[in-house]
């Protein structure tokens, strides 16, 4: 039964597409190969009124927004991709970002109330009407008892059910792709649908987020890219969450952009540089930097919101990452090849001077260009022939991560439009580089191996294993070993302390 409304939804969510002509759009016909204008005029046959109305990201908008969160998350990523689908695009789509219909605010006060088991009078002084509403919640201006101004984030009734229905859809939609087109299973729809329900079960207990917004706060303090809002752990609750008041304007206001003082081209490189701070020196990165989280003051300063979503990469990930960077930094395409290779996101048995050669084409063309001068669109088909072409598969647990290097980077240009990614990431990546890849770190690590290797063979040694033959040497080996371990580690650690001065 679930299945089958499951199938009714997505059914209902492409023709209201195809109703509202926001599917293949008749604007773009003059761009579309002649099957694709084929098929966008049989569409249209069945189109209705709403086809004639507004331009084609108003027509798409509208649509998402009837069709739940996850339809209106989708939204909010191609909103911020100006440079690929057009600024009239972008803008019409940025209304999903917090614009949408708010609830009512006694509906709000009774939530929070009900949720914190207390009277709102003992936390808050006063609450005020609804100030942005999105897709999953609202937040609302408010003052602790104490004076301080803060902002109350209230999860929408019964978004719970419709979170629900949409990952119905979604999973549906993933085997459909998969059965019916063979070219998407290499990018694993099915896992990237995890991925996405994943998020979107945790964005729904805001206790989690509270956390991590509290976790990377603590990290951002530490460079001068972005920071977070103070929690406020006594207006925290499953469905409610209090942090104090982020100053300056969101991004989503056309206005921000010319607030008096405003640095355009250093506030573009602080979104670039805090996230990758974020990711690189931290591991732990805001997985949804899009316009409507990030609110700015003059001169450069950036303050992110909605913590829902938090991405984490592990040493190995931070490695892979940083060493990609910094090979394209250094236009060193053969080492870039490599670590893929390495990394296994390229299948063995492919070719890697071919990769590298690859690789090439896409980088050498764009790289030190502003982005007037290179389009977007075509390096983005570039990069997936070359993935198609090696057999590259997705890596689910780089989904979010590479998901949110492209909303940066489209959020980046729609305020400098001459940004250079590769020159923003420069400093960062260089800092990880002599960090994690010096001579010195390198002694370290060796020297931490050899201490987990000594603790093992510590514990062999206390309790080795059971054996059928008993014999007097059986009794020395593991001495033995333990006195190779402890050389080995006093060894790397004389090594390190010489290499670090």
């Amino acid at each position: 039964m679930a299945t089958l409304e499951a199938f009714w939804r997505l059914t209902g969510a492409g023709w209201s597409l195809v109703r509202a002509d926001a599917l293949i759009p008749r604007e773009l016909e003059p761009l579309l190969p002649p099957s694709a204008k084929l098929a966008g005029r049989v569409l249209r046959l069945f189109a209705g009124p709403a086809a004639r109305e507004g331009r084609p990201g108003e027509r798409l908008a509208a649509v998402l927004e009837c069709q739940g969160p996850a339809a209106i998350k989708m939204g909010q990523f191609l909103s911020t991709r100006a440079d690929i689908f057009g600024a009239a695009f972008a803008e019409d789509l940025s209304r999903l970002k917090d614009r949408l219909p708010a609830f009512p605010l006694s509906v709000a006060k009774a939530e929070i109330a009900r949720n914190l088991g207390k009277p709102l009078d003992e936390i808050f002084a006063e609450i005020g009407e609804p100030v942005a509403a999105a897709s999953l919640a609202q937040a609302h201006p408010a003052t602790l008892v104490d004076g301080q101004k803060v902002a109350v984030k209230v999860l929408r009734p019964g978004v719970e059910r419709q979170v629900a229905r949409d990952t119905a859809v979604l999973r549906l939609a993933a085997r459909l792709a998969e059965t019916l087109v063979p070219a998407s299973r290499r990018l694993r729809p099915t896992e990237f649908v995890e991925v996405v329900i994943r998020a979107l079960d945790l964005e729904m207990d805001l206790r989690f987020e509270a956390a991590g917004c509290a976790e990377l706060g603590e990290a951002m303090a530490k460079d001068p890219y972005m920071r977070a809002p103070a929690v406020c752990w006594e207006g925290v609750g499953k469905r409610v969450l209090t942090l104090s008041w982020a100053e300056g304007a969101p991004l989503s206001d056309p206005a921000a952009l010319d607030l008096p003082g405003l640095d355009r081209k250093a506030l573009a490189e602080n979104v670039t540089r805090g996230f990758l701070a974020q990711a690189l020196d931290h591991g732990l990165f805001h997985g949804d930097l899009h316009e409507g989280n990030l609110f700015v003051a003059a001169p450069a300063a950036i303050t992110a919101v909605d913590y829902g979503i938090l991405g984490r990469l592990g040493p190995g990930e931070r490695r892979y990452l940083a060493e990609i960077l910094y090979g394209f930094l250094n236009r060193d395409y053969a080492r870039v090849a490599k670590i893929h290779f390495d990394a296994g996101y390229v299948p063995a048995h492919q070719d890697m001077d071919a990769f590298a050669q690859a690789l090439r084409a896409v980088g050498e063309p764009v790289f030190g260009r502003n982005a007037r001068e290179v389009s977007m669109g075509r390096l983005l088909a570039q990069l997936f022939e070359i993935t198609a072409l090696f057999d590259m598969a997705l890596r689910p647990e780089l989904v979010l991560l590479q998901k949110t290097m492209v909303t940066v980077e489209g959020v980046a240009r729609r305020i400098d439009p001459t940004h250079d990614l590769w020159a923003a990431a420069d400093p960062v990546v260089r800092r990880w580089i002599g960090r994690e890849l010096s001579p010195a770190a390198k002694a370290r690590d060796f020297a931490e191996e050899a201490l987990r290797a000594i603790k093992a063979l510590a514990r062999l040694a206390e309790a080795p294993p059971a054996s059928p033959v008993i014999t007097e040497r059986a009794h020395t080996w593991p001495l033995i070993w333990f006195l190779v371990g402890a050389t080995t580690a006093g060894a790397a650690f004389v090594t390190g302390l010489l290499l670090a001065r």
